[in-house]
């Protein structure tokens, strides 16, 4: 989902929009129950929803010159909801994965993901080197209680709407206090 196609759109419309992504958005990566792995190779920026979606693979092969990753779109009012986060705390830990979803910083490299447990190989560019078993476990009932929470009260708020505002107008945001 392109932020851009949220602007102007009703609180409820794009609550509605935002909920229909959430079961199928990543091609229905992050809310999969299906039996085959799904397997990344990372061979540069893995931002964003990229990042949303590796963090939802099974097996993620990074190469260790080029690979770079994070959730930046934090700094425009918007966090990962799409099944990552449940996921991501259950790989890199609870600390870890709040430092990358709330701070934002892009840049993480293979080697560190590698060591955080979110990357299985770090290889070189055009290195095959898959060997690696599926663990299978889908994201859902994670992203309904996250849902249920803290998102929830942040949906449709007026940071979130400035955050997608100064993203489309190629501009920095200007926050107001939340009040959370």
């Amino acid at each position: 989902m392109q932020l851009r196609h949220l602007r102007g759109l009703s609180t409820s419309t794009a609550r509605q929009r935002r909920r229909a992504w959430l079961q199928e958005g990543f091609g229905g990566l992050s809310n999969r129950a299906g039996k085959k792995p799904v397997i990344a190779a990372v061979n540069g920026v893995c931002f964003g929803g990229g990042m949303e979606m590796a963090i939802n693979c099974d097996i993620v092969v990074a190469d260790g010159k080029k690979a770079k990753f994070g959730l930046p779109e934090v700094g425009k009012g918007v966090i990962a909801v799409a099944g990552a986060l449940p996921r991501l705390v259950k790989t890199v830990g609870k600390q870890r994965a709040a430092e990358m979803a709330l701070l934002g910083r892009i840049g993480y490299t293979a080697e560190q993901m590698r060591d955080w447990g979110l990357v299985n190989f770090v290889v070189a560019e055009g290195t095959v080197g898959l060997r690696w078993g599926w663990e299978g476990v889908g994201p859902q009932l994670g992203t309904e209680l996250l849902e249920k929470g803290m998102y929830g009260r942040i949906d449709g708020g007026e940071n979130m709407k400035e955050g997608v505002r100064s993203f489309v107008e190629k501009r920095m945001p200007v926050w107001k206090n939340s009040k959370l």
